[in-house]
């Protein structure tokens, strides 16, 4: 629930513009109005997990997002329902640490823990990948609202499969959390994303601004860490060899799956004329592998290491995303569109499920849950940083015959293919941990 809604709302764009009007920079706000959320209390939920107790913060988590998923379906005006999906964001960072809490706690086990470990990250890909297809089917059915409507009876399924005394975790009330850091970390992603997506809509006084009040918190927020004794960013996290290059790698997943899932609706709805459910039909090759493929990369992982899958993977983003763009350049049939959104399935359920044992393997002993936090968050850092990007080129044009080529859409895309290239050249473990 809480990773299908990062890109369920993509195919429900055209039809919240009908709806309430406004530009791309709105779609954009309201896409990452969750993600910025999402994210940056990422940082910290593994904390407040560790704090309050996972089983406590988990349904906390989900008894929120059922009840703010409900107030998004009602919301009258864009602003009121961006402001509801940074709700549903808050709620989600609740939800994402504590869960993975809850497996250590039900698989002691290393062997079992690292099965359930790989289908949480499998069932993670799909449900990333799986937005635009049900999003186009509820969009289809009954218009945007049915996407939220969703979430309230699987929020209450899922508190009815969790009320049992199983699933307790003890509570450590030691366990310090830096809100003022959390605070900064909030506010200079959420003015960096504002100033990429002002300077998309050529708003360039109001994007030199965010970003110079950006840069001025983010330097705040590296003074803070420095002093904390409890600071937001793991330090022994982020200094373990071959960490940063996994954390780059998750964050260009991010980027390109989030940005991709941005920009192509626009595309094939407001231009070249596909319904709701039929441009979730198109993204069928990419979602498609995101069902079966991660778990084969568990058994690959298993045998080989992270290592190689993730480098196959980020090879396999680059390429889908060079070959999309080449087809929207081209004016090209759907057929090759579709082989690029193809490999992008196959990058995505070659990646995610690697990273997460990588991260979490790399991590010094103790640290696993923060790794994973962190793991989760750049994830979410590079998706807002993919629409904001990726959206900044995108415009809402007059509609397109199929064979009729679009450069700048292919240039966007250009871009999504690039980064990925960039993290795959970056430095891994030399070997397998």
């Amino acid at each position: 629930m809480v990773l299908l809604d990062m890109t369920v709302l993509s195919v429900a764009e055209p039809d919240l513009t009908h709806d309430f009007g406004g530009s791309v920079a709105g779609l954009q706000w309201a896409v990452t109005g969750y993600t910025v959320a999402f994210g940056a209390l990422l940082l910290s939920a593994g904390a407040a997990s560790d704090r309050f107790g996972a089983h406590r913060l988990f349904r906390g988590g989900v008894a929120v997002f059922g009840a703010a998923s409900l107030l998004c379906a009602a919301a009258p005006a864009l602003w009121v329902l961006v402001v509801l999906r940074a709700v549903l964001g808050v709620a989600a960072a609740a939800c994402v640490p504590s869960s993975m809490a809850l497996i250590t706690a039900l698989y002691p086990e290393p062997a079992r823990r690292a099965r359930a470990v790989a289908v949480w990250a499998a069932v993670s890909g799909a449900a990333l990948a799986a937005g635009p297809i049900a999003g186009g089917l509820l969009v289809g059915l009954a218009g945007w609202r049915a996407v939220f409507l969703v979430n309230a009876p699987i929020a209450a399924l899922t508190l009815a499969l969790v009320r049992g005394a199983a699933l307790r975790c003890r509570a450590d009330a030691s366990r310090r959390i830096d809100r003022a850091g959390q605070v900064l970390a909030c506010a200079a992603l959420a003015l960096g994303t504002d100033a990429a997506i002002a300077g998309g809509g050529r708003h360039w006084a109001h994007a030199a601004a965010s970003l110079a009040v950006a840069i001025a918190t983010a330097w705040l927020f590296a003074r803070r860490e420095r002093r904390s004794s409890a600071p937001v960013l793991a330090r022994a996290v982020l200094r373990a060899p071959g960490m940063a290059g996994m954390l780059l790698a998750g964050a260009a997943v991010g980027f390109t799956l989030t940005g991709v899932l941005f920009v192509l609706p626009l595309l094939l709805q407001q231009r070249l004329g596909y319904s709701a459910v039929g441009t979730g039909l198109a993204f069928l090759p990419m979602t498609l592998p995101t069902a079966f493929n991660p778990l084969l990369t568990g058994r690959v992982v298993a045998r080989t290491g992270p290592r190689a899958p993730v480098l196959a993977g980020l090879c396999l983003l680059a390429a889908g995303g060079g070959v999309m763009s080449g087809a929207v350049w081209t004016g090209a049939p759907y057929a090759l569109l579709a082989t690029g959104l193809a490999a992008t399935g196959f990058g995505v359920s070659l990646a995610l499920p690697a990273l997460t044992t990588a991260v979490i393997t790399l991590a010094p002993p103790g640290t696993a849950g923060a790794a994973g936090g962190l793991l989760n968050a750049v994830r979410q850092f590079g998706a807002t940083l993919g629409v904001a990007a990726l959206g900044a080129f995108t415009t809402v044009s007059p509609r397109l015959s199929p064979a009729h080529s679009d450069p700048r859409t292919a240039a966007t895309l250009l871009l999504a293919a690039a980064i990925p290239a960039l993290a795959a050249t970056l430095p891994h473990p030399a070997r397998n941990p």
